[in-house]
């Protein structure tokens, strides 16, 4: 079964944007935690949150207007 090249682009965006949620999960945990996730570090991960179902949306928008 092959896989068209507009769905492997649709794909790799959003295994990269995940990617980058990931990181920045990792990143924040990293950088906040010191005996646990302060209220700084809470901020910053619903930031984080927040930050990425918007990008996501918008990359939803974006793919459905460019096929």
């Amino acid at each position: 079964m092959a896989i068209e090249a507009e769905m492997r682009r649709k794909i790799v965006v959003s295994m990269v944007a995940v990617g980058v949620f990931i990181a920045l999960i990792v990143g924040i945990g990293a950088t906040f935690n010191q005996g646990g996730l302060a209220a700084t570090g809470g901020l910053a991960l619903v930031g984080a949150i927040a930050a990425f179902v918007l990008v996501m949306a918008g990359i939803g928008v974006w793919l459905s207007r460019s096929s």
